[in-house]
């Protein structure tokens, strides 16, 4: 199992080294000039070579790429280039526990309404309740996510003013209640679209399960319905939801643009997409950075969690 690990991390590395290279390189060959960006139109060449110094675009791309992934390491984020010069790092630990939150809130809401369902699906496969809770994941999963975003919006927002929106209030600054007010939206639309997934998925596992021989010898030796779905079967389905999840909780923190856009969220997604409209490069870079090591970092973790709860994959790399 260690040995296994080991090589996990050294991919784990190998995958982050080719992310940054590759998130610097794209950014660096978009059209446009930095320096130009910091100064302006009407600025003296001399003014021009000396941003460029010192930004450091005169020199080779790779010695470029290997300062400022050295000053990431090191927690250097930089500054952005457009009015307000902020620092980046900051800019990012503003924005980035809004992600965290309603991707965090999303999953647990998704789990929470998936399991049962599945569960409730299962019991009578084939069911009118089986039916229905098929019907309505495939109802759910093809709307897209905007449009669940902006029908939740318009009636719970505008149409029966029972939530606030258009604005965010962070747990620390507002409290609890406040802040779930205000994140209810969100973490609804978010979380619709994965429950619908993860009930699918998890249906689809438990009725392989129940075909198990030992399913049939527990129901065999009398045991209810009940306990046979959650004591026998639930936690060998569970696998591969685990394993979604965690690709989800990804996607969640990084792919939230939409919904940022619908709820005036101040997520990572809405400072990227702005950094990008104003050519703000540093901000851009060091933002999809941090996603992507976020998104990678997660899915190792979910690998090391997959091989604690599966008996077989312990085994097998023992």
């Amino acid at each position: 199992m260690s040995r296994r690990l080991g090589g996990r991390a050294l991919r784990l590395l190998a995958v982050l080294a080719v992310v940054s290279f590759g998130t610097f390189i794209m950014v660096d060959l978009v059209p446009g000039d930095a320096a130009v960006q910091v100064l302006g139109e009407n600025s003296t060449p001399q003014d021009y070579e000396r941003v460029r110094d010192e930004l450091g675009l005169d020199q080779p791309v790779l010695t470029r790429y290997v300062d400022w992934l050295g000053s990431a390491v090191r927690g250097d984020f930089g500054q952005n280039l457009v009015a307000p010069i902020k620092d980046v790092r900051g800019t990012i630990a503003t924005a980035l526990p809004v992600n965290v939150e309603l991707a965090l809130l999303s999953l647990l809401l998704a789990v929470a309404v998936a399991i049962p369902a599945a569960l409730f699906s299962v019991h009578r496969p084939g069911g009118r309740a089986d039916r229905w809770t098929s019907t309505v994941c495939v109802a759910i999963i093809s709307v897209p996510g905007f449009l669940v975003g902006l029908l939740l919006l318009l009636l719970f927002a505008i149409t029966w003013q029972l939530l606030p929106v258009g604005q965010w209030a962070s747990l620390s600054d507002a409290g609890l209640v406040t802040n779930l007010r205000f994140a209810l939206l969100p973490v609804l639309t978010l979380a619709l679209p994965e429950a619908a997934v993860f009930t699918r998925l998890l249906r689809r596992d438990l009725l392989a399960t129940m075909e198990e021989d030992f399913i049939t010898v527990a129901r065999a030796k009398g045991m209810p319905a009940r306990h046979i779905l959650l004591r026998e079967a639930l936690r060998p389905s569970s696998f591969s939801l685990v394993t979604l999840v965690g690709v989800s909780v990804g996607h969640l923190i990084g792919g939230s643009i939409i919904v940022e856009q619908v709820y005036s969220l101040p997520g990572m997604g809405s400072v990227i997409v702005q950094a990008a409209q104003t050519s703000d490069y540093p901000l851009v870079q060091m933002g999809v950075l941090v996603l992507a090591v976020l998104y990678v970092v997660l899915n190792f973790a979910v690998d090391v969690l997959y091989g604690v709860i599966d008996p077989r994959v312990r085994r097998a790399h023992g």
